[in-house]
């Protein structure tokens, strides 16, 4: 990806001077982002930058303190957010959790038509299909009678990918998603956002997996102490990095 000519494509998401405080501690200073339909945006940086704090801003898991939201021509200020603004955004968006946050007393398939039934109203035939239809695309039909507990890190986090596009959200969220995953499960979890890539799903990533990240993404966001450092494209940010602190951080990966 990451040649794609943005300037053509709609703008789905925009966030502009977002500020989140937890107590006095200042976790996103003024953060701007930018997101267009169909793209694949990746957000890296070291531990602590505040990544996962801006996603979770996004769908309001978390509250900033100030800023401006446009979504999909909807537009609030985070400081005056009413709650039909709050519910918009998490009827259109999806997160995919670094611990999959599946509910353990369903079955897989249950997970999958959980959303459905209850947010989409669909009838239990419908919401049935449509799960099953899902969990043959991220390889897991044969296990959709299972519980969470009975399976592996890799099958529930492609799980909880199926349950995330059930809702068929504007933009998915992935909040490190094979952080919490042994080495010989990351492959097939990254397989399946590969092909909703492929699909042309608008996604957000926090990931620390590089090679992935540069493979996969349209534009990358490079974040340290809370601030947007640099802005690109994978070429970009990978190849020729212009801040001091992006390259600090690449050639700390040795990358």
């Amino acid at each position: 990806m990451g040649e794609t000519n943005m300037a053509e494509k709609k703008i789905l998401l925009q966030l502009q001077h977002l500020n989140k405080y937890f107590g006095k501690q200042h976790i996103l200073k003024d953060v701007d982002l930018t997101v267009h339909e169909n793209e694949v945006v990746s957000i890296i940086g070291p531990s602590g930058a505040g990544k996962s704090t801006l996603l979770r801003c996004v769908n309001y898991l978390e509250k900033p303190e100030s800023g401006s939201y446009a979504f999909d021509g909807v537009t609030f200020d985070a400081a005056h957010v009413k709650k039909r603004d709050i519910c918009y955004m998490r009827q259109n968006t999806a997160m995919v959790f670094q611990q999959f946050n599946l509910f353990h007393e369903m079955t897989v398939k249950e997970n999958v038509e959980f959303g459905l039934l209850k947010v989409k109203h669909m009838k239990p035939e419908q919401a049935a299909a449509i799960s099953r239809e899902l969990l043959a695309k991220v390889g897991m039909e044969e296990r959709a009678d299972y519980y969470p507990a009975q399976l592996s890190g890799g099958q529930q986090q492609r799980a909880a990918i199926a349950r995330a596009v059930a809702l068929d959200p504007k933009i998915i969220l992935f909040d490190e998603p094979t952080s919490a995953l042994d080495p010989e499960m990351i492959g097939k979890v990254l397989d399946v956002i590969r092909m909703l890539a492929g699909e042309g799903r608008t996604m957000i990533i926090v990931s620390h997996e590089m090679n992935f990240v540069r493979k996969i993404s349209d534009q990358v966001v490079f974040m340290s102490d809370g601030a947007v450092v640099e802005t690109g494209t994978a070429q970009e940010l990978f190849e020729n990095p212009k801040e001091p602190r992006t390259k600090q951080f690449f050639e700390t990966l040795h990358y």
